[in-house]
């Protein structure tokens, strides 16, 4: 299908989804949201593709002054700055367009569940998990989006075992999805009493959160089992069997939850994340599919790829998958230039389907 084609059936399927939202009066209340949700993602992709025709339609015009000029110096110098200006602007634009165009991942306007789990290092792996938990929250804070956290397992000395948190708002997951992957820090960890540099590792996952329609679990699937609480170090910190732990037999995943005092409300917040992980699970399976057709992508996928260093003695955040470099460690672990190096991620992302023709 040619641009032109695109653009036409773009415009045409704007035109029908304002002529059933103007009669919408016995519209069942999933549809009308559905119908106003494409709505709204539609109108800015139209309203480049009117900005793009309008420029073309302005330079033919102008080359049509041109031609008809009889030879009007004024005229054809008025029309060739025309000219000049609109081929100027028009590839920039096209190429706005041409992103737009681009299909989106369906995953993108989800919330999501992330997951940080300190890696291979100790106790320093555990502090620098903390470190990225931290940033995320700080990262969420900026954007405005809600950051719940789900369940943390804690060292005992500030330190995250692993810590779990259900991030809502807009287009979370399309500007987190590439934090996926092994993050390494370097640095002189506190308890280093001769000042050599350690290097240790966390492992992060953004999951898309899945709804009951998305996933269907059978409950037959399911083992329950329900504890008491525990605290670091081992002690109870509840005096009631509230911790819950859910293990979806056919697949082998295992959710545990104890942070709220209430048992059906871990057992809520399980749920939530095992129908992340298992909707992930399939979304990663499709991902490898495609991906062996692919030429390139930003990164794998696998969560057990090296995306990231941190260098605390140099100050620098290097990203491996795009070969970026910020001297600004400091900014981003408190959440502030994250967004530089999300948006190089999603620009090369963006780049690399444009090349192989919008997959």
């Amino acid at each position: 299908m040619s641009l032109d084609q695109t653009m036409d059936r773009v415009l045409a399927r704007r035109g029908e989804v304002e002529a059933r939202l103007s009669d919408a009066g016995g519209m069942a209340p999933d549809e009308l949201a559905t119908l106003s949700r494409e709505l709204s993602e539609l109108r800015p992709v139209c309203e480049q593709v009117e900005l793009v025709r309008s420029l073309e339609a302005d330079r033919d015009t102008a080359a049509q002054m041109i031609e008809e000029s009889d030879g009007d110096a004024e005229i054809m110098e008025m029309a060739r700055g025309e000219i000049e200006e609109i081929d100027s602007r028009l590839p920039d634009e096209m190429k706005a367009l041409q992103l737009l165009l681009l299909p989106r991942d369906r995953d993108d306007s989800r919330n999501a569940i992330l997951e940080v789990r300190a890696g291979t290092g100790g106790d320093e792996a555990a502090l620098f998990a903390s470190d990225l938990f931290g940033m995320y929250q700080r990262f969420a804070a900026r954007h405005g989006w809600r950051f719940e956290v789900m369940e943390i397992s804690e060292t005992g000395i500030g330190g995250y075992k692993e810590a779990t948190a259900n991030i809502a708002g807009t287009d979370v997951f399309a500007r987190l999805k590439f934090e996926s992957g092994v993050h390494r820090v370097q640095r002189v960890p506190e308890t280093e009493a001769g000042g050599r540099i350690h290097t240790s590792a966390a492992t992060v996952a953004v999951l898309p959160e899945a709804e009951d329609v998305d996933i269907d679990v059978q409950e037959s699937d399911l083992r329950i089992d329900v504890f008491r609480a525990s605290g670091p170090g081992g002690q109870s910190v509840n005096t009631t069997d509230s911790a819950v732990r859910i293990t979806h037999i056919p697949t082998g995943i295992v959710v545990s939850q104890q942070d709220e005092k209430s048992q059906h409300k871990n057992r809520a917040k399980a749920m939530k994340i095992l129908r992340a992980r298992l909707y992930d699970a399939e979304r990663a399976r499709l991902q490898a599919e495609r991906a062996a057709s692919r030429k390139g992508q930003v990164g794998s996928g696998d969560r057990s790829e090296r995306i990231r260093t941190y260098n605390f003695p140099q100050g620098r955040v290097t990203d491996h998958r795009i070969n970026l470099t910020l001297y600004k460690l400091d900014k981003v672990i408190a959440g502030e230039a994250l967004d530089e190096v999300v948006e190089a991620l999603i620009s090369e992302d963006q780049a690399q389907r444009l090349a192989e023709g919008g997959e």
